[in-house]
């Protein structure tokens, strides 16, 4: 096969496209070149690059599946309480809680579809977040729905209190949160704020024991100290690296950055959530999770991290310390 003549062919599709820099039809992903605004577009695909040509509509969703749910501001609140965010959201914003369907692309990404139709539940909903009412004594309202409630609840008592939280850390307790009011959610985000100092605390005095034991080494094991840390930060493949490790792990990278003493923050996407770590960029070891791991950060590599997260969402015990 001449693989020329396929570099050469040139086709034009219809594709989402959401800002990263890359399109993903149903069997590649390919780059942007140049960038344009989040949206529908027409594009020209040669080789490896996505050329926008024109605006479009949305073409073929009809053939993708279908998710439905709650909205919460810009996610999807489906069942067993997952948050997702949606892609491609309309000029006009739905009203909060308000059921509605999206569709899942090629990449996992959900873009929105529409609004469904409502029932009483949604207006009885609406009227209890309006008078400060739990949902406990509210009958006919669906788990999604109490979800969704639950993590409106959360929003206000986070943006009241400045205390972050993300979805994933909440899942396992925001059906509570909804039937107990926003007394629950301002008790677990206090919570949540001991459980990151505490780790804070713990990390300082581990990063002090590292620095103690640094200042007694051997001369020859401190030259080679120093040679590490001053030789060049990352090679060009480190991207592809990390790449690898997190799509093998079932996450997929959103970014990475350039630290000192030879290490890299990447950001990747896991179980409808965003996550950034600190990784060594010679051997993906994780130096800092951006998750409370009890000190042992160092025994996961970027590869394993996924499982850790994965089980910690499972059993209620996610507490996310680095926020983008």
């Amino acid at each position: 096969m001449d693989y020329r003549k396929f570099l050469g062919k040139t086709e034009s599709v219809v594709l989402p496209y959401l800002g990263s820099g890359t399109v993903d039809t149903a069997t590649r992903r390919l780059r942007v070149t140049p960038p344009v605004a989040p949206g529908w577009w027409r594009f020209e695909l040669r080789g490896r690059d996505a050329t926008a040509r024109e605006p479009a509509g949305p073409e073929g969703l009809d053939t993708l599946p279908r998710v439905r749910g709650h909205l919460w501001g810009t996610r999807l609140v489906r069942e067993g309480a997952v948050a997702e965010p949606l892609e491609l959201m309309p000029e006009e914003q739905p009203p909060v809680l308000a059921p509605v369907s999206a569709r899942r692309w090629h990449d996992g990404t959900l873009l929105f579809d529409g609004v469904e139709f409502e029932g009483e539940a949604e207006d009885l909903a609406r009227r209890a977040l309006e008078e400060g009412q739990p949902l406990s004594s509210v009958k006919g309202v669906g788990a999604p729905l109490r979800a969704a409630f639950g993590y409106v609840l959360l929003e206000v008592a986070s943006r009241a209190s400045g205390i972050r939280f993300v979805p994933a850390e909440a899942r396992t307790r925001v059906l509570g949160i909804a039937e107990r009011g926003r007394a629950e959610a301002e008790a677990y985000l206090h919570t949540l704020l001991r459980e990151r100092e505490a780790h804070q605390r713990a990390l300082v005095a581990r990063r002090e024991l590292e620095r103690h034991a640094a200042r007694v080494v051997q001369p020859r094991e401190r030259v080679e100290s120093e040679y590490l840390s001053h030789r060049p930060r990352t090679r060009p493949d480190d991207m592809s690296r990390a790449e690898a490790a997190l799509h093998r792990a079932g996450a997929r990278l959103l970014n990475h950055r350039q630290l000192g003493g030879n290490q890299l923050e990447v950001t990747y996407a896991f179980m409808e959530e965003r996550f950034i770590s600190i990784v060594d960029a010679n051997t993906l070891q994780v130096v800092d999770a951006g998750l409370c791991l009890a000190g042992a950060d160092s025994e996961v590599t970027l590869e394993s991290l996924p499982s850790v997260i994965r089980e910690a969402i499972d059993t209620g015990v996610l507490v996310v310390t680095r926020h983008g």
